[in-house]
């Protein structure tokens, strides 16, 4: 009986999806106002809007209000509030994400957590911090500049966190470093019935364990769909030695990534290695101030002692000239670097200013190295012959790599080839044994790709998974699945 209970809750979950928006009931506005305080509630439709949508291309859908907690017991109270009224919740972090993740597509409540914003415990000797929600990657970074530590996981925007941790983000360490699946040691969740949470246990930091089911894995890349992630204990990296970048521009997209696949057979210890092909390079070029040729180019960077940095230097430049890689230059001094990564960073932003006034949907597939080379330059082949302005640029020391489709949304036409486009790209990754998102999530826009990669039985079992800690669909619903 309680497996068909649960097996028909799974089903239901699958059913309601995106569906009509719910009102609030009568009364629940005060109900939020007395749980938070009246300051930390809004339904102002400025409020509201800001809080319906992300930087992705999807439409706004703004919930019925906003609630500001200051604690987790005023989140666990609220949650607890909306579970009993049967209100859809959707967490907010910084509102940076790609895939509308935070869209309150049935209306509800939008729980902001950033004034949550407290670093709750830092271990220099264990390697380990404890952070709310409101902190963000830079803000943890800046706190901890004088013990030797840093956390090195960086995606493009300043974003919080315990939201890195629900989308599963990386960015351009994540060949050395790991994602933040491996970068995250213990989480405090709010279930969606106000329920508190450790996923490893109240306050462990331990490096590993065999204790039980992994369910610190299950929350990181649940996108806010099983739970609020109000706290998150993460692991710490020493700050390296010395660090050098480099930058090579190659004859064609083939020749930079074969020299990143060679790079990583010939065991470089590299600790970013980037690909922007030459429409990235040249909008790069105008939107941060770069001198660099416009053509397929490779950003590396290397971290070490000054003694092995040498050596690794030397090796790099030897393989980059095996595949015809030229305008080689190294930086080492901390400015200098800064001001590449930072272009690097404001790709995205880059790509937008090459069409002012329009969108850009960001893909995200990853595929085994042994696979990059082909689907780099088929998806190349792929933009010219669709006549889309796309430019190339990824993590492609791990596989990953990112299409940024710049196009008007006020063109059906065009949106429907960005569409196409799109999913002929995820299902080119899947049919290399990929995956259609290698750090953004699935949010709204790649619920029909995760059926196709992970089948039926894998759909079924994140369902019924689903409907054991959320049997109302109140958490986030619509996304993923």
């Amino acid at each position: 009986m309680a497996l068909r209970r649960l097996l028909g809750l799974a089903a239901a979950v699958g059913r309601r999806g995106c569906c009509t928006e719910r009102p609030l009931p009568p009364g629940f506005v005060a109900a939020l106002r007395a749980v938070a305080g009246a300051p930390n509630v809004s339904t102002a439709a400025a409020a509201r809007e800001q809080h319906g949508r992300d930087e992705s291309v999807h439409s706004c859908a703004a919930p019925g209000a906003v609630v500001w907690p200051q604690d987790v017991a005023q989140v666990q109270a609220l949650a607890a509030l909306c579970h009993r009224s049967d209100v859809p919740m959707v967490p907010f972090g910084t509102g940076t994400g790609l895939e509308g993740g935070v869209s309150a597509v049935q209306g509800g409540v939008c729980f902001d957590l950033s004034r949550m914003d407290r670093v709750s415990e830092l271990r220099v000797e264990d390697f380990t911090v404890a952070v709310e929600p409101g902190v963000t990657r830079k803000a943890l970074n800046s706190h901890l500049r004088a013990t030797g530590l840093w956390f090195p996981i960086d995606p493009g925007a300043d974003a919080s966190l315990c939201g890195m941790a629900a989308t599963g983000a990386s960015g351009t360490n994540a060949v050395r470093y790991g994602t933040m699946k491996a970068n995250v040691v213990n989480l405090r969740v709010v279930l969606p019935d106000g329920r508190l949470l450790h996923t490893a246990g109240p306050g462990r930091h331990f490096r590993k364990s065999s204790a039980g089911y992994d369910l610190t894995s299950l929350f990181v890349g649940s996108e806010g769909t099983l739970g609020f992630l109000t706290q998150a204990t993460l692991r710490l990296h020493p700050v390296p030695e010395a660090v050098v970048a480099a930058v090579s521009a190659f004859p064609s997209v083939r020749a930079a990534v074969d020299c990143t696949v060679n790079v990583l057979q010939a065991a470089v210890p590299v600790a970013r290695i980037e690909f922007l092909d030459d429409v990235m390079v040249d909008a790069c070029n105008r939107y941060s101030g770069l001198r660099l040729r416009a053509a397929p180019t490779l950003f590396l960077e290397l971290h070490g002692s000054r003694h092995s940095l040498a050596e690794q230097v030397r090796r790099i430049e030897e393989l980059a000239e095996l595949h015809g890689g030229a305008d080689f230059a190294w930086a080492q001094e901390p400015e200098e670097r800064s001001r590449l990564w930072a272009a690097r960073h404001n790709a995205f932003y880059a790509a937008l200013a090459l069409r002012p006034g329009c969108k850009a949907y960001c893909t995200d597939v990853c595929v085994p190295i042994s696979r990059l080379p082909d689907i780099v330059v088929d998806t190349k082949k792929d933009l010219q012959e669709s006549g889309l302005t796309g430019p190339l640029v990824g993590h492609v020391g791990d596989g990953n790599f990112h299409c940024i489709l710049v196009f008007n949304t006020e063109d059906p036409a065009e949106t429907q080839r960005i569409k196409d486009f799109a999913d002929r790209l995820g299902r080119r990754a899947l049919a290399l044994d990929g995956t259609c998102t290698g750090e953004h999530g699935v949010g709204l826009g790649k619920r029909a790709l995760l059926r196709e990669e992970v089948g039926e039985e894998g759909l079924a079992t994140m369902r019924q998974i689903k409907a054991a800690l959320d049997p109302k669909n109140l958490m986030n619903p619509g996304k993923v699945l």
